[in-house]
């Protein structure tokens, strides 16, 4: 039987002469294997153009809205620990606020009086446009020349009680003010009654009609109107009966006064 002879075994490199002669080859390959492989970019699509000129009026409303409400009010109407809600109170709600100078508020306080607005017109109707974004809630009233008579009547039933009798206003409960009407344009008038701010109740097309409205707005345009104080102090407005008994306290006073100096004069 032939026995077979094992095959010769190959001769195994050293690894060190293995790297070696790695880099031999890369170097005889030249610059075409050591330049690196472009990577594909992507196409760039055009440029965006830029937006020039101001903004619309409904970035306008929504800096100002974010700039001097949104901190107290919430950057969305929602309201906070620090302001209401403002979802559904409507335009005529908003204008009557910031054009009376109410809003927004320069340091915290029960109501909020009239003052100096803090916006232009223009300012104020961007603020009114975004905050009635947020849905719902009366508009701003049309006001019209109205009935000065039905006026008077509707003035004497539903806002002598709180305002007085001439619109100077009063002191209500717990610190709050009935404010006079002096200063109120016919559109604020209009708003106040359809949306009711602070303590006063509001008067909806269903109990006080667009006319009627109307017919108040005339009235207390009249009252504005008036020069009620032609002469002396008016006292308050606080009628004839008691302006009379304050001219006779001063009366006696002037009396005494006169009786004692008087007295100590014969004295002497």
């Amino acid at each position: 039987m032939r026995r077979t002879r094992p095959a010769p075994r190959l001769p195994t490199a050293h690894p060190h002469r293995a790297l070696a002669a790695g880099a031999v080859l890369l170097l005889a390959a030249g610059p075409a294997v050591l330049a690196p492989t472009p990577t594909p970019t992507a196409t760039a699509g055009p440029a965006p153009t830029a937006t020039t000129g101001p903004p619309g009026p409904g970035d306008r409303g929504s800096r100002l809205y974010l700039e001097s409400c949104a901190s107290c009010h919430g950057p969305q109407g929602q309201g906070t620990q620090l302001g209401p809600s403002l979802i559904d109170v409507g335009a005529a709600s908003a204008d009557f606020q910031v054009s009376t100078g109410r809003m927004p508020l320069t340091h915290e306080e029960q109501q909020a009086r009239r003052g100096q607005p803090a916006f232009s017109a223009d300012d104020i109707a961007a603020l009114v446009d975004h905050v009635s974004s947020f849905g719902g809630g009366p508009q701003i009233p049309r006001v019209a020349p109205g009935n000065l008579g039905s006026g008077r009547e509707l003035f004497a039933a539903n806002c002598a009680g709180c305002h007085g009798a001439t619109g100077a206003g009063a002191v209500l409960t717990n610190g709050w003010i009935a404010p006079p009407l002096d200063r109120a344009t016919p559109t604020q008038v209009a708003e106040a009654i359809r949306v009711g701010p602070g303590l006063m109740p509001v008067f909806p097309s269903q109990v006080l009609s667009d006319a009627q409205v109307n017919d108040l707005t005339t009235y207390v345009g009249r009252l504005r109107g008036e020069r009620l104080d032609r002469g002396g102090n008016p006292l308050g407005r606080l009628g004839p009966l008691a302006e009379g008994l304050v001219a006779w306290l001063v009366t006696l006073v002037l009396l005494v006064g006169a009786v004692r100096w008087l007295g100590q004069r014969a004295g002497q």
